[in-house]
């Protein structure tokens, strides 16, 4: 199997795209967006995650294989972020006798 070259200026650009999302989260952090703070971080935060599995990890040019393992990946924490918002969601719903 042969390696897929990368030209440096992607790399450069992917960087530079990244120190811009952290000065972003940085900008996000001073300022208050109420209920919205966390979900703006864990926004700017997945899609720094995306582009470093993308590029830095070089998924982007790999098999259908790798591809279907990070999907399902990403798929499993999408059901525990949906398990975990539900319980967090519920905590102050009165209990229903029994």
């Amino acid at each position: 199997m042969s390696e897929h070259v990368v030209p440096k200026r992607i790399y450069f650009a992917v960087f530079a795209t990244l120190l811009a999302l952290t000065a972003l989260t940085v900008w996000v952090a001073f300022h208050n967006l109420g209920p919205y703070n966390a979900v703006v971080a864990l926004t700017i935060a997945t899609i720094k995650g995306v582009f470093v599995i993308l590029y830095f990890m070089h998924v982007r040019y790999s098999t259908r294989l790798t591809w279907l393992t990070i999907l399902a990946g990403f798929f499993w924490l999408g059901i525990l972020l949906v398990l975990t918002i539900t319980d967090y969601v519920t905590r102050g719903l009165p209990h229903l006798p029994t």
